[in-house]
């Protein structure tokens, strides 16, 4: 009797076992699952019908699945190929705007100075004709010198701007004085008076202030869009580690394994996933934003006293202001030359005719150009209005790097907005585990991504020092001052650097009135040098002194 009845109870719960078993495999079909990976572009061999049991699984829950390990591993790489387009395309705007802009302002400024250029050589030719095409080549090479300063030229403005005052006096005095002949020891002896006797009134002393502190603020504005620019594009292309690779499989992919592959992310839970990867790009954010603030600060001195369009576009009536001033005090000038330099030899050819023809040519005034002979600028527009377009654009782009998880779990994009409706990592319910800041530092308590804090991202690193660099440079070229590199690769180069074999980059500050020690080649080569070491070097007392009573030195020779 009792053997009977455990017979019984034993058929009963096979039974029963079948029935349940058999609805639950046809409630637990794979076949939306199968639907949305082959709309991956996977293929379907091997990919189950039904649900089976996942302790294969090595990231995914291993619960009942309808993936297997190969799927598992196919997802994961589809995690972080799309985590790498989705960094990419939040960061596209930002990476596009400093392309365009930084190609904006470097051909605007190159036009400016070509068409300063033409327009003194047109109105000088008009004005002076073959007087001004027989030294037509001391304009050029004033020209040819401010395109090589403003492309990252070894170029010290001042000294260049002070030779081409002295050339200018040595050609006009000759000219003015025809019926001498003078040696080129006596025209040396001219060229010390430049300062002295200030023959061309105060044009000299002003456009070198002018000229100086709006291309010192030109190319220093304009290498700091490219190295924005060249930032973004290297911390845009992500390193994916392998942490982050599991998170992501979890949170955009787990769902298909259980059955569920239309079902989005919560919230909370895709922030901590995404600042988890990206942590070391929020660690770029404070050095990125003191970055965007010195730009702003050049832009602002570019639409005042360092607008470099308000001062080239005028160039040639002020050098015409300064011969005109030459000519009238002529004879003053040149009885004080032939009182220090001596009484030169008559050149014995009776050319006081020729020279009264040159008095008159001089005496010609110059005619500025009207607003119709203006020459046109780059793509038509002018400095102010793309100051003021860059300027809108940098200040959307602070904060851009701590807010790039933000800008990517955006709900109804990535994410479900319903919070009890959404993929917690585990099942469709709601996600309770609090956000963690962002930063490198935070991640050690981050639920869904282990970090490891103690080695921060070498490519990061070296753009944040990449950054600080060129925020010292701007910071600089804000107050009127230049920052040049003094760098080891320059020797051999032809720089003035003096700098030995196993000597370290370091940042020389140049004054308006000290000389350049060492040149910045190109941004590139800031950028490297900067990007190589692990802390921003800075130079030593003894090395200060040193550069202070070499550049006093050479400012009184």
């Amino acid at each position: 009797m009792t053997a009977m009845w455990r017979v019984r109870v034993v058929c009963c719960t096979l039974s029963m076992l079948s029935l349940s078993c058999g609805g639950d495999i046809k409630a637990k079909t794979c076949s939306d699952v199968r639907q949305a990976y082959t709309a991956k572009g996977f293929s379907l061999v091997n990919v189950p019908h039904q649900e089976m049991s996942g302790e294969h699984l090595r990231v995914c829950p291993q619960g009942y699945t309808c993936c297997t390990s190969d799927m598992e591993e196919k997802l994961g790489q589809q995690s972080k190929l799309e985590f790498e387009n989705l960094v990419e395309d939040t960061s596209q705007t930002l990476r596009t705007t400093l392309v365009s802009r930084h190609q904006q302002f470097d051909e605007f400024f190159l036009e400016l100075l070509d068409n300063s250029e033409k327009s003194l050589n047109n109105m000088f030719t008009r004005t002076y004709g073959k007087l001004y095409m027989q030294n037509s080549e001391l304009f050029q090479d004033l020209f040819t010198e401010l395109k090589r300063y403003y492309t990252g030229g070894n170029v010290n403005l001042e000294e260049m701007l002070n030779d081409f005052w002295s050339r200018l006096l040595e050609r006009m005095f000759q000219l003015l004085n025809s019926q001498y002949h003078f040696t080129d020891d006596y025209l040396e002896c001219v060229s010390k008076y430049t300062d002295q006797l200030k023959p061309f009134g105060d044009v000299p002393r002003k456009l070198k202030a002018q000229v100086t502190r709006a291309f010192i603020a030109a190319r220093t504005f304009v290498q700091g869009l490219m190295v924005g620019r060249e930032v973004a594009n290297r911390v845009a292309k992500v390193n994916v580690a392998p942490a982050c690779i599991r998170a992501l499989t979890k949170m955009l992919y787990c769902p298909y394994c259980r059955g569920l592959p239309g079902l989005k992310p919560c919230h909370n839970y895709c922030h901590n996933v995404m600042r988890g990867c990206l942590a070391n790009q929020a660690d770029l954010d404070p050095e990125w934003n003191l970055f965007i603030d010195a730009m702003l600060l050049v832009a602002d001195r570019l639409e005042g006293p360092f607008n470099i369009e308000a001062i080239m576009e005028p160039i040639d009536v002020k050098i015409s202001e300064a011969i005109m001033t030459m000519q009238e005090n002529s004879m003053t000038v040149s009885a004080k030359v032939f009182q220090g330099c001596g009484q030169p030899k008559p050149s014995g050819m009776g050319s006081s005719r020729s020279a009264r023809g040159i008095s008159d040519v001089f005496n010609a005034r110059f005619r500025p150009y009207s607003p119709e002979e203006r020459p046109t600028t780059a793509a038509g527009t002018s400095l102010d209005r793309l100051v003021l377009d860059i300027k809108k654009k940098l200040k959307q782009s602070k904060k851009f790097w701590s807010n790039l998880p933000d800008e990517i779990c955006i709900k109804d994009k990535l994410t479900e907005s319903d919070e009890e409706q959404c993929w917690n990592s585990h099942a469709k319910a709601r996600y309770f585990p609090e956000v963690v800041k962002d930063g490198l530092t935070n991640q050690l308590n981050n639920p869904e991504v282990a970090v490891d804090i103690t080695r921060p991202d070498t490519l990061i690193r070296q753009q944040i020092m990449t950054l600080r660099v060129m925020t010292n440079k701007l910071r600089n070229a804000y107050n009127g001052n230049d920052i040049f590199f003094q760098d080891s690769s320059d020797e051999g180069s032809g720089s003035s650097s003096g700098c030995t074999e196993g000597c370290t980059t370091e940042f020389v500050f140049v004054g308006p009135e000290a000389p350049v020690v060492g040149a910045d080649r190109s941004d590139e080569r800031a950028s490297a040098a900067a990007g190589s070491a692990p802390h921003p070097s800075r130079p030593s007392l003894p090395l200060l002194l040193t550069l202070s009573l070499t550049a006093l030195s050479w400012s009184r020779r």
